[in-house]
């Protein structure tokens, strides 16, 4: 800083308004010692600049998982919304597999020191996890969580209207190039994990809807399994079993189950993401079972793959980079006003309607 100051002609105090508050500096003075960091190379070191002002300018966010384009969007959002508030982000994630088999700690306590505010994301019940950040004594901002009361700033998705869109839209009276419209009793519900807060949200909406129509949704209308292809396979196999047996085993891509009785009338299937919608697919097209004509698909987060698919799926959009920059953009709120009240923002769904559902 003391060069900086020394070719710039100012005092290291100037320096540090720059750095730290340059609406206070000059603009002139401003260009001359910005062009004699860019001269010198210098770069700020963080750790000091946080023991002199006790302040930091780095944020956290815990999440499940860093795997899958959920993930990736989700923290390519909180990035972007970090860096234009002038943060820099520490991603990690929760319960990482430690070398012998065990989990390592949810999170380290040494980043405590160095973080100005924590986001988490809370997928199921997990007190160790809620405990943890809730204790950790940081601004805090959880997401998708809200078993806890309105004690810490929310991010949620709106379950309900994404899901409430889906049903009509898959209930509805009639499709285009279809035969018949859905029954209510030949609907189904492929959830993720039963303890996970957006399956529970999804299939308490999809009982629900069955029930406005005079349906009472049975335990083999509502599944739950893990969010996967593979668990879209199972469930799949399950559904189209008979059709299986009939037709003597599973077809190639796109062929017709021979002998395999037809259905008496369309299914419809709503999956909790797209990667059970992709498995269930999958499945259908190995058996021949017409798409939307025998089977009609909704998917959930509206991923690439959604586009990718043949036919496309028709999925409910989910915000994921949105999500992220409203937990960064709450969190450094809670860290520039640590004393204002609480607030919970609810990012809107929508169905996007393609080939799957007619």
């Amino acid at each position: 800083m003391e060069d900086v100051a020394r070719t710039a002609a100012v005092s290291t105090a100037t320096v540090s308004r720059v750095l730290n508050t340059p609406e206070l500096v000059a603009p002139e003075t401003l260009e001359r010692v910005h062009k004699a960091i860019a001269q010198l190379g210098y770069r700020p070191n963080v750790f000091a600049q946080g023991l002199t002002t006790r302040k930091s300018y780095l944020l956290g966010i815990l999440l499940p998982d860093i795997h899958g384009e959920f993930y990736s969007e989700l923290i390519r959002g909180a990035d972007a919304e970090a860096r234009r508030l002038g943060y820099s982000l520490l991603v990690g994630s929760e319960g990482l597999a430690g070398d012998g088999g065990g989990k390592l700690p949810l999170f380290s306590s040494n980043i405590i020191g160095f973080i100005a505010g924590l986001a988490v994301m809370i997928t199921e019940p997990n007190e160790q996890l809620w405990a943890q950040a809730h204790g950790a004594g940081l601004p805090l901002v959880v997401i998708d969580e809200t078993l806890h009361g309105n004690g810490v700033d929310r991010v949620l998705v709106d379950n309900r209207a994404g899901t409430l869109e889906a049903m009509n839209h898959l209930l509805a009276p009639a499709f285009a190039g279809a035969e018949k419209p859905i029954a209510p009793e030949r609907c189904y519900f492929l959830g993720g994990p039963k303890e996970n807060f957006d399956t529970a949200a999804r299939a308490k909406v999809f009982i629900e809807a069955l029930a406005a129509r005079g349906r009472k949704a049975t335990a083999d209308q509502v599944r739950y399994g893990e969010y996967s292809v593979e668990w879209g396979q199972r469930a799949g196999e399950e559904l189209f079993g008979e059709r299986a047996r009939g037709a003597g085993g599973r077809k190639g891509d796109g062929e017709k189950g021979g002998k395999g009785e037809r259905f008496s009338g369309p299914i419809g299937v709503l999956a909790a993401n797209d990667e059970i919608a992709f498995g269930l697919l999958q499945v259908a097209k190995d058996l021949g079972v017409g798409v939307p004509s025998e089977l009609r698909l909704i998917g959930f987060d509206d991923t690439r793959l959604a586009s990718l698919v043949r036919p496309q799926l028709s999925s409910v959009r989910v915000p994921m980079a949105e999500v992220g920059a409203a937990a960064v953009r709450m969190l450094a709120e809670r860290v520039q006003e640590p004393k204002r009240s609480t607030t919970t923002t609810t990012l809107p769904t929508r169905l996007v309607v393609r080939g799957t559902s007619g």
